[in-house]
């Protein structure tokens, strides 16, 4: 079974940039997208085959969070608990039979960290309402989480230690999320290959590889035993960011 998570920033731009035929390329099982920035009343296409679940912002043009599956999930909640930061559309829960798929795209902290006290309380939220998910059945946890969790995780660590993305507090967070019961697929499977999903438009920085790794696959510590790969598609344009994804080795949802 195939998941795949994609920061498009900004989805109506990334179908003009090849997103249509990597999605149609992939056939995931799952396919989450994060920054959609337009409504779903906006969209003029639609993918056979696939049901999909989308959580606008409502500021226009901001945010948004997406789901396509090719299964009907049992139940769909928006927001955490069904409402927190549902304002920002960025939270979508996927219930199936076997575990939950949680769908992020985690607050920005903004330049001279503006936002870093709200981002410490999504942090809070958001692994409170990932160990109720857990108790009920695993989770499988994946979006733009907005953090480098460890020095290997980003190009430059010793210049960026208080930026956004990679403060002590952020980063802190992310590892009392592990700490709760959850796995980082990538760094698990991986735990000294550099690669990077995120990369700034200025100063060349994807040609030169000066880039960030601040999306995720994580999942519950007792469905580590089926994961068979997390990978990195370093390769693949469109967006400031590229996709990232999941292999099971179930063959189906």
């Amino acid at each position: 079974m195939k998941m795949i998570s994609w920061n498009v920033n900004g989805l109506r731009a990334a179908m003009q940039k090849g997103f249509e035929d990597f999605f149609k390329q992939e056939q995931a099982d799952v396919f989450a997208i994060q920054e959609t920035k337009m409504q779903a009343s906006q969209k003029s296409w639609s993918f056979e085959g696939y049901h999909e679940y989308w959580n606008d912002a409502d500021k226009k043009g901001y945010s948004g969070t997406l789901v396509y599956t090719k299964k009907k999930p049992i139940d769909v909640i928006y927001g955490l608990f069904g409402e927190g930061y549902n304002h920002e559309g960025r939270v979508i829960t996927l219930e199936f039979e076997e575990f939950y798929f949680v769908n992020c795209y985690v607050p920005n902290s903004k330049r001279e960290l503006l936002r870093l006290d709200e981002r410490m309380d999504f942090e809070d939220q958001m692994r409170e309402y990932l160990i109720f998910l857990d108790q009920k059945k695993p989770v499988i946890y994946t979006g733009d989480l907005n953090v480098a969790h460890m020095p290997i995780d980003l190009k430059n660590p010793e210049s960026n230690k208080r930026n956004p993305g990679f403060t002590d507090e952020e980063r802190g967070k992310m590892t009392k999320l592990l700490e709760s019961g959850f796995i980082d697929t990538f760094r698990r499977l991986y735990p000294n290959i550099v690669k990077y999903t995120w990369w700034s438009y200025m100063f060349q920085s994807r040609l030169k590889n000066v880039g960030w790794r601040i999306d995720y696959f994580l999942v519950s510590e007792r469905l580590l035993d089926d994961v068979n790969d997390s990978i990195i598609y370093d390769h693949i344009l469109g967006s400031d960011h590229c996709p990232v994804g999941l292999m099971l080795k179930k063959a189906s949802l």
